[in-house]
């Protein structure tokens, strides 16, 4: 095998309550150091909570794994700092085109509409992605990150969780106030907690192939239903860097794990879709199963799932990291609050309710997909053939293929959380939606709205309309002004943002110059949104209520 990665080696280091033999109560700890679990990490030192992070191995993950990551998780790790770092290396597109035999049926455009700062997917090998995670991680005095430390043993107390932690120099106790579960797909912690997934095992088998050689395919994602060169089964072409690219092959239930992973197995596959004449080199080769399962509930007590560990979804459409890196998300802000003492534990129940209504809709679109992609009859492949035959000129059809729906946020619709709308507002975001960018200018700088919406909640005031000078902008009238500051030195991390049409030079504003918020939004002169800390939309009126929107907070805080 090809390698064009070197793995770095992180060292065990003996923490302070193992080389003493005392016991620490430790706010967090986090199980595992995955995407999910340095996400959690990274937004827990953000907000100013110590965490512990337990990984077994001493290094990042091994063979490129996940490779395709959402403009919604690229928008948290961009909150964290890391963001940018990811999208510079990875592959970024937007372009889909799917394949019937050797005929393009359609394309698609994943992100159609202007003056977004984060694009549509990037492609980057996991190892890429959890080394920038670790980088920061590591700068971060809050974060303790401890390599080669498995859990062994996990026992839940009334207030507080006792993990049993093996290391090279032995097993030692460690205790938390919350544990989090980023454990995988094989979670040791579900496993000792005695808790089951439910949901489905599709019988099918799929190979990936990660292969490093010079082409010129372009940076899209290519989906072929019955190709020339694998007949009756479906295929899958990514780019990813350096030079590597990501090749998928429908096997069938009956192929065998094993024996399809050998290269004599491989490379005659690669050379078929290839071409003979084209080098290349295997660089790592993998063999999965569909498989759609979830946990009944995200939090047993004093632990929280998250990531594979809570849920799993088929590789196709991308769900599996795009998934886990919100339920970090929507997980951090609630426990922080918590602890602090400014929310009740019974805000932790709503992150299972969001996140399990998440999976479900994740579990639900990759079972169509795997439905569609692995017919389970003759009927079935009849009607999928048909709709690949009409997409080519019927675009009513195109909406009925279905080679792995990517990844979109979830709305949280039905949310505890939210303030039902009591004014009628256009467009997408409504309560519970993900908060969408547009370009704006904050402090004389160009930048982005979703670069003010930082991890507190915020609240944004339409300040537009004719105040008599004619520059299209509004007032903010004191009483507002006053109750929104009074606010901000509240309890509650809390910014707030005048949103205008030209500058003013009001402390905090942001110019949408280019009118996207308020077409984006439907603000008109005075509207009020409240957006949580993980950027989704919590509430909004067409005018400032100092007490709906005190009320908006308490509901929003489980107060």
């Amino acid at each position: 095998m090809h390698a064009t990665y070197s793995y770095p080696k992180y060292s065990f280091t003996p923490s302070e309550e193992q080389r003493t033999g005392t016991v620490r109560r430790h706010p967090v700890v986090v199980i595992g150091a995955g995407p999910v679990g340095l996400t959690a990490a990274l937004d827990f030192a953000r907000k100013g909570v110590p965490v512990v992070v337990l990984d077994a191995e001493d290094t990042v993950s091994v063979g490129s794994r996940a490779v395709c990551y959402a403009k919604r998780a690229l928008e948290v790790w961009d909150r964290l700092g890391v963001g940018q770092r990811m999208i510079d290396k990875g592959v970024v597109w937007k372009i889909g085109k799917v394949f019937n035999g050797d005929r393009m049926v359609y394309q698609f455009d994943l992100l159609p509409e202007p003056d977004h700062k984060i694009p549509a997917f990037i492609n980057l090998q996991q190892y890429h992605l959890e080394e920038f995670l670790v980088t920061e991680a590591r700068k971060s005095d809050l974060i303790d990150l401890r390599w080669l430390s498995r859990v062994i043993s996990a026992k839940a107390e009334p207030d507080h969780v006792v993990l049993q932690v093996e290391t090279p120099d032995g097993v030692h106790a460690v205790e938390a106030d919350w544990v989090v579960a980023c454990d995988g797909a094989k979670s040791s912690v579900r496993k000792m907690l005695g808790l089951e997934f439910q949901g489905e095992v599709f019988k099918d088998r799929f190979l990936i192939a990660d292969v490093v050689m010079t082409a010129d395919f372009p940076a899209e994602r290519w989906f072929w239903f019955d190709p020339p060169f694998h007949r009756r089964q479906s295929a899958l072409l990514h780019m990813q860097p350096d030079n590597v690219w990501r090749l998928d092959f429908q096997l069938g239930w009956d192929a065998d794990p094993e024996e399809e992973k050998k290269p004599e197995r491989v490379i005659p596959r690669v050379q078929a879709m290839l071409g003979a004449d084209t080098p290349f080199e295997l660089e790592w080769v993998s063999v999965y199963t569909f498989q759609c399962r979830r946990l009944e509930r995200f939090r047993h007590g004093r632990i929280l799932f998250a990531g594979d560990s809570a849920h799993q979804v088929s590789p196709f459409g991308a769900r599996g990291a795009n998934s886990g890196v919100p339920d970090a998300d929507n997980l951090v802000w609630k426990l922080a609050l918590v602890l602090e003492g400014k929310a009740p534990e019974t805000l932790l129940d709503s992150y299972s309710d969001e996140r399990v209504a998440a999976a479900k809709e994740n579990i639900l679109n990759s079972t169509r997909s795997t439905d569609f992609i692995t017919p389970k009859s003759d009927i079935s492949r009849v009607f999928r053939d048909a709709v690949l035959e009409l997409a080519v000129d019927l675009p009513f059809a195109r909406a009925l293929v279905n080679s792995g729906r990517l990844s979109t946020p979830t709305t949280y619709t039905g949310s505890p959380l939210n303030t039902p709308d009591g004014d009628a507002f256009a467009g997408r975001m409504v309560p519970g939606a993900p908060a969408t960018d547009a370009p704006v200018e904050r402090d004389g700088q160009a930048g982005w709205l979703m670069e003010a919406l930082d991890g507190r909640f915020t609240v944004l005031y339409a300040a537009m309309g004719n105040d008599g000078d004619g520059d299209g902008n509004g007032p903010v009238p004191a009483e507002v002004a006053t109750a929104l500051d009074d606010l901000a030195r509240g309890p509650l991390p809390l910014a707030w943002h005048a949103v205008t049409e030209r500058r003013r030079g009001i402390a905090g504003e942001l110019v949408d110059s280019a009118g996207r918020i308020r077409e984006r939004y439907d603000l008109t002169p005075g509207s009020v949104y409240l957006i949580r800390p993980d950027q989704h939309v919590a509430a909004r009126w067409r005018r400032f209520d100092a007490a709906a929107l005190s009320a908006a907070l308490d509901r929003c805080t489980g107060r």
